[in-house]
């Protein structure tokens, strides 16, 4: 599968992150059409999905959406989430009334402190059986 051509939402996380799984599970709860698949970043299906978009291969410090041909990183990333779960979560789109800068400035203040609030796990996630089918492992 080619990550930049998916049709369906393909969200890279960081794997090791409390505050990052906290996020995915609410994201799993509320995409009712089970339309997002994950990676975690430190996987290696992950690895080799992200060398595809990346040319770097230094992992990435941000959560990166690709969708439909785009790649979307860090704030735009978590508000183009909210634009696809759809319903109340699409409010949060009122954030593009912020510049790009503004709006990465709060996502890099929350990032660079993860850890620290929200604790760090020593593997990634194992994701329920339920579930596990929309883990790219």
């Amino acid at each position: 599968m080619s990550v930049i051509a998916a049709e369906r939402p393909i969200l890279f996380f960081d794997g090791v992150c409390n505050f990052c799984n906290s996020t995915i599970n609410f994201i799993i709860r509320h995409d009712k059409k089970e339309l997002f698949l994950f990676a975690a970043l430190q996987s290696e299906k992950g690895r080799e999905l992200l060398r595809h978009i990346k040319q770097d291969e230094a992992l990435p410090q941000s959560v990166i959406l690709s969708y439909k041909g785009r790649i979307y990183e860090k704030s735009d990333a978590v508000l183009q989430t909210a634009r696809l779960l759809g319903g109340v979560w699409s409010l949060l789109l009122i954030g593009h009334i912020l510049p790009r800068f503004v709006r990465d400035s709060i996502y890099n203040f929350i990032a660079r402190r993860r850890y620290r609030w929200f604790g760090k796990r020593d593997a990634c996630m194992v994701p329920s059986p339920a579930v596990r089918a929309r883990f790219l492992s």
